[in-house]
């Protein structure tokens, strides 16, 4: 994996499973799109996979509807399922990037599980942020409602005003990126993942990573705290 950090991808010599933790805002998304470029590993969001399931005509689109209208959470072993069928197609073969899962305690044991299945190892990255700076960047954020990407006139700005860089629809701003919703989601994430922070930090399989830095710094130590760690790959194993 060694190589310039903007260079081309490689193939690895070990498979790893890269999962990106942060507060929504913190950064995650953008720099799980320059790894994904940089190492040619996939980018899996369990909630756009569960998304698309869920517009299909099949029993399991279905149920997920009837599960999401209900108000229902989608449960832990019907997520490990689908995290399990997406990440043994072939482009998972030099490993993955998983942003949306786990988010549970339950969730982290299935994902070690299912590791070891794969003889893939594990690196945890979270994104650490101060609440107000993480309110500063959502109240900025504008998204895609055509293909779902996000911008950020903080960090990411389109390079049209108002205008997806990859589709060209208008970009919104979301009723959820508002202050008040802002400050109620990092409740509700604190509050579920440092459980989960702990639990990956006790068995060292956690990077933490200051998300404030700017984008290609960040992304650079980032990059060389993953291939320190790819470099001793028995110590990354679950």
């Amino acid at each position: 994996m060694a190589g310039g950090v903007h260079g081309r991808p490689r193939r690895n010599a070990v498979s790893v499973i890269l999962v990106m933790m942060g507060a929504p805002g913190a950064g995650k998304g953008t720099q799980a799109g320059l790894l994904s470029h940089r190492y040619g590993w996939p980018k899996i969001s369990t909630g756009d996979i569960l998304r698309e399931m869920s517009k299909a005509e099949t029993p399991v689109g279905r149920d997920l509807r009837r599960v999401q209208a209900s108000g229902q959470l989608v449960s832990d072993e019907i997520l490990a399922e689908i995290v399990k069928e997406r990440t043994s197609r072939e482009d998972c073969r030099d490993g993955y990037i998983l942003d949306g899962f786990p988010r549970t305690v339950t969730q982290a044991e299935l994902l070690l599980e299912l590791s070891r299945q794969q003889g893939r190892g594990v690196i945890v990255v979270n994104f650490a942020i101060r609440p107000e700076r993480l309110i500063e960047r959502l109240s900025r954020r504008l998204s895609c409602p055509g293909c779902g990407e996000v911008y950020s006139l903080t960090v990411r700005a389109p390079r049209q005003p108002d205008r997806c860089d990859r589709c060209g629809s208008e970009l919104t701003h979301r009723a959820d990126d508002e202050p008040e919703a802002i400050a109620r989601r990092l409740e509700v994430y604190q509050a579920q993942t440092e459980p989960l922070i702990g639990y990956f930090r006790d068995r060292k399989l956690l990077l933490e990573m200051q998300g404030e830095q700017p984008v290609n710094s960040l992304f650079e130590e980032l990059v060389r705290n993953i291939e320190s760690r790819v470099g001793r790959a028995g110590e990354i194993s679950a």
